[in-house]
């Protein structure tokens, strides 16, 4: 299986590229979603969270909702072709998103593997942790996630991230 992740700004190379049968867009709620055409609306997800970790005002944290949310999309990909993960910098929602993904079809115990890969992928990967945090309690992983994405630590400083295959 392959999750493509990347910031909003290469979707549509991202589409044209590699033809994903899913869409998953991770967006503030005043961003609109690119137009993806080609991909029907089941196999699209569009979630409106801001990319917070703690209780700000006036934002959209994410929540259990979100993270589950994200789960049951991933149920209903038979992984034939990749899914596009894409939030707007391609740097926190998205790298979250697709390692929640990665250890949601990955047995206990990998979630360590999985995040060094993550960030050997991705020098810039931060994943939202609390996006992290809450998957990690809906999988039952009694930390593993959490504590694994916060060895890796902050990634590299940068506007944008690069476009980058996640295959499991």
């Amino acid at each position: 299986m392959t999750l493509l992740v990347s910031p909003m700004r290469h979707v549509e190379h991202m589409l044209t590229t590699h033809r994903p049968s899913h869409v998953m867009t991770l967006l503030a709620p005043d961003v609109d979603p690119p137009i993806c055409a080609d991909v029907p609306p089941d196999r699209r997800l569009i979630l409106k969270f801001h990319d917070i970790v703690t209780v700000s005002p006036g934002l959209v944290m994410p929540s259990r909702g979100t993270v589950q949310g994200i789960l049951d999309f991933g149920r209903g990909w038979d992984r034939q072709a990749p899914m596009l993960i894409h939030c707007f910098a391609g740097i926190s929602r998205s790298t979250a998103a697709a390692y929640i993904l990665a250890c949601s079809l990955a047995e206990p115990g990998s979630e360590a593997d999985l995040a060094k890969r993550l960030r050997a992928l991705s020098p810039s990967a931060t994943p939202n942790i609390l996006m992290v945090a809450l998957a990690d309690n809906i999988l039952q992983r009694d930390g593993a996630m959490l504590a694994a994405v916060k060895n890796i630590g902050r990634g590299a400083d940068a506007f944008e991230g690069v476009p980058f295959e996640f295959s499991i």
